[in-house]
């Protein structure tokens, strides 16, 4: 099994390619002593331009959400501590990494979950220098009314495990996985009350990598877009009997709610 905090710092070179305009990509070597390549979205499809406005490609070669005009809520693993931070580009409002009306916007601060260690508490906020004006925010759920059902990835990370990232945004659904089922899969290793499963037992369409700290989102009962996870890891990409394991956010809603407060944000 492969975290896929593993690959991030792996990550960004690729991603820095991809913007600049290179197709042809070489996948990122999995880490040393890692048997699995893991998280873009596999079986995935194109997204419209416009689909899913709250989407982030993060320079170190991960997705987030924007959570607010001046923040990105990604995963953990995907940045190194809380602090000052001014290395990360978010690029924003375009499906396409290389469009001429791309947004880019550096970071000013990361605050990292407090007690992360590498298992759960797998989120952070990434500041932004300045606000990002005319794009829709994603809010995240409060309770787990929207934990289960069916829910929508998307990422610019690999269509197939090992493969190059992606220049387009790709999306795809995938159906909600039980704690007791997912944790059989994945030898006990799940942490029921902060993680959240979501594939299908036969494979075939799973987030991948580069898609790490990207959200998973479902409509509520207002039918807008609600995030309720975040690309956390897995084992490979799209794998039968081993579904994607997100942050569940809604565990963390209060947590996030306050740094974010703490932000300005």
């Amino acid at each position: 099994m492969v975290r896929w905090r593993t690959l991030t710092g792996l990550l960004a070179t690729a991603l820095a390619a991809v913007t600049a305009g290179s197709l042809t990509l070489a996948a990122p070597a999995a880490a040393a002593g890692d048997a699995t390549v893991t998280p873009n979205v596999v079986g995935g499809t194109p997204a419209a331009q416009g689909e899913f406005p709250f989407m982030v490609r993060l320079s170190m070669g991960c997705g987030g959400a924007l959570y607010s005009p001046t923040l990105v809520l990604t995963a953990a693993h995907c940045v190194s501590r809380t602090g000052a931070n001014t290395s990360i580009t978010a690029t924003l409002g375009v499906v396409d990494l290389q469009s001429a009306s791309r947004i880019t916007v550096r970071s000013n601060y990361v605050y990292r979950a407090p007690g992360y260690n590498g298992s759960g508490k797998d989120w952070a906020l990434i500041r932004l220098a300045t606000p990002v004006t005319g794009l829709a925010t994603l809010p995240i759920a409060t309770s787990g009314a929207y934990d289960s059902g069916t829910f929508t990835v998307a990422g610019w990370g690999a269509a197939r495990e090992g493969g190059a990232q992606q220049r387009y945004l790709l999306k795809a659904t995938v159906p909600f996985v039980s704690d007791s089922v997912c944790n059989a899969n994945y030898g006990g290793d799940i942490i029921p009350a902060e993680e959240i499963c979501a594939g299908y037992a036969s494979g075939g369409t799973d987030t991948c990598q580069g898609d790490s700290g990207g959200p998973m989102f479902r409509r509520d009962a207002s039918n807008a877009w609600i995030q309720v996870g975040i690309v956390s890891w897995g084992n490979g990409c799209a794998r039968p009997n081993y579904p994607g394991v997100y942050t569940q956010v809604s565990y963390f809603a209060s947590a996030i709610a306050s740094a974010a407060a703490s932000l300005g944000g």
